[in-house]
């Protein structure tokens, strides 16, 4: 799985506007199966139009599964639209459905975070977006931003093989009889372009550090430009050292990164991080326009990633992601114009010395907020000192 395959067919997908008509196709056009894999299913105008596509697949006699995230089924996937979706012959199935919040354990943070679609292995989707639509972000009319892309190709292979394991490791653990088998044979995908692509995943056992260790990889061979977009930015020490790096032998980097406050904790304790990054040169733009939902990077004008992953310790370190990357500089192309335009129309740098500047409440507000989250993750028993090391020189 962790390598790069010649012979696939990329596209760039930009927010629901674009991947939700695609995927609708592709599910309409199904011959044989559909697999969907999603934190997120909700019941709005995207929900119910994917929910609509998959019943009408099911009724053809298209087998349809459908894997959603127990704890995101329990905050979107309403009653109604479930007893839609199982009478109109899908199979559904949720992803560790024991949520209890008030109960602290470790193994109830292991998320299916996850968003990926095949069909007849012909055709994949992977990305950031859930199922639900754009304009579901209450209090804020622009639309939430957010990338997939398509694939069509080898990497094909991989997506698969991920998707049909993880369904088969739920009925299990669910003591649900199965037909899908735990080690499924591998998909032969026919060439389909000219990109050179490797799918990756995040689990807790054998690919637990693989899509943190592209992006290291990555970033210490950059030679030119680095640019980042993530809608929560939490990076441990390796990923900070590794980035400071860059900048100190002249690779321009940039980090685009949500402005509004979504989750209040986490918000201020990412900024506790802010100081070190800007004062080794680091751009850091806040975008202001819409809620950022984007997980993408572009690095070199040729090396390009869009997935599930955030930088932060929950993606790192526990929920299931998967992030495609992508060798090809047309592609690479496209992507860095998205994110400069989104720059250039919807963001605002953070000045380094208004923000070495700010008040001592507005910095004491941040480390207390990085210290909770520290110690959470101590108690979940995630992250070893070496994901904080450095605390102390970031405190600037």
């Amino acid at each position: 799985m962790n390598r790069f395959m010649p012979g696939n067919s990329i596209g760039l997908l930009r927010n629901g506007a674009e991947y939700f008509p695609a995927l609708i196709a592709a599910i309409d056009a199904a011959k044989d199966e559909v697999w969907l894999e999603t934190y997120i299913f909700a019941d709005d105008v995207a929900g119910r139009a994917v929910a609509q596509a998959l019943v009408r697949a099911a009724q053809r006699g298209v087998i349809v599964r459908v894997l959603v995230d127990g704890w995101g089924a329990k905050l979107y996937l309403t009653p109604a639209l479930e007893r839609f979706i199982t009478e109109g012959g899908v199979q559904l199935m949720k992803y560790r459905p024991e949520v209890a919040p008030w109960q602290f354990r470790s193994h109830r943070m292991r998320r299916l975070h996850r968003k990926l679609c095949h069909v007849d292995g012909e055709i994949a989707f992977i990305g950031g977006i859930n199922i639900i639509d754009d304009m579901n972000t209450p209090g804020h009319k622009p639309p939430r931003v957010d990338f997939a892309v398509s694939v069509r190709g080898p990497l094909l292979a991989p997506i698969a093989q991920t998707m049909q394991r993880v369904w088969a490791i739920v009925e299990f653990t669910q003591l649900k009889s199965s037909d899908v088998p735990l080690f499924p044979e591998t998909l032969h995908a026919p060439r389909a372009g000219t990109q050179t692509a490797k799918f990756l995943i995040r689990d807790n056992l054998r690919y637990r550090s693989d899509i943190e260790r592209a992006y290291l990889a990555a970033i210490r061979t950059a030679r030119t430009e680095i640019l980042v977009a993530t809608a929560y930015f939490f990076p441990g020490a390796d990923f900070r050292r590794a980035l400071i790096a860059a900048a100190e032998r002249g690779v321009r980097v940039t980090l685009l990164l949500q402005a509004r406050v979504e989750y209040r904790l986490l918000h201020y304790a990412s900024r506790a991080l802010y100081g070190q990054l800007l004062a080794a040169g680091i751009s850091i733009q806040e975008y202001h326009q819409s809620f950022l939902h984007a997980k993408v990077a572009v690095i070199d004008d040729k090396w390009a990633t869009v997935g599930s992953s955030n930088i932060d310790p929950y993606s790192f370190l526990m929920a299931r992601e998967a992030n495609v990357f992508v060798r090809d500089p047309t592609f690479a192309d496209r992507l860095r114009l998205e994110l400069l335009t989104m720059i250039e129309t919807g963001a605002r740098p953070v000045p380094p010395q208004r923000w070495a500047e700010r008040s001592r409440l507005t910095k004491a507000a941040s480390w207390i907020a990085y210290g909770i989250v520290r110690i959470a993750m101590g108690m979940l028993r995630y992250g070893g000192d070496e994901w904080w090391r450095g605390r102390d020189a970031a405190r600037k």
